[in-house]
């Protein structure tokens, strides 16, 4: 029996917010039984997530995907690092971009696709304060804007 569609486990809020996405990318993540039945529980946190480039491949640091219940002796550890399954010719691009700039990659999402654990990884670069103060302010202004448009529409 094959799942259909994208069912998300766990995603990382303040990414967007300490962060300016430049790019995202899609990556295969590999596990253990007990962390994919864990995950179907939905039972992960990308708080402190973040993916490093070593030797070639990519690997996911700070994902806590808890225990599973059921399990015996033969349980995961919870924050164990992770290999994460990208295409040579995308991994070689990342390593690149990442040399080459300011940038590092972030987990935004975890989610089942078909059956299968993905990981949505943005390449990102860090915000100061006072861009994230000026994009406060702006998304304040938009929901001002948007609330007397609302307004003006219903004759108030």
């Amino acid at each position: 029996m094959k799942e259909k569609g994208r069912k998300v486990i766990a995603t990382n809020r303040k990414a967007r917010h300490n962060y300016a996405i430049l790019d995202t990318y899609e990556a295969g993540v590999a596990l253990l039984g007990t962390e994919v039945k864990s995950l179907r529980d939905g039972k992960a946190s990308l708080v402190d997530a973040f993916a490093t480039i070593d030797d070639g491949e990519i690997w996911l640091r700070g994902l806590h995907i808890a225990e599973y219940g059921s399990g015996s002796w033969t349980n995961h550890a919870p924050l164990r690092n992770r290999k994460l399954l990208m295409h040579r010719r995308e991994i070689d691009n990342l390593v690149g971009k990442i040399r080459d700039g300011n940038l590092t990659l972030v987990p935004l999402s975890l989610y089942f696709n078909d059956g299968r654990v993905k990981v949505e990884l943005a390449l990102a670069r860090g915000k100061q304060a006072h861009d994230k103060r000026h994009d406060i302010a702006k998304r304040t202004a938009q929901r001002e804007v948007e609330r007397e448009l609302g307004r003006r529409v219903k004759g108030m």
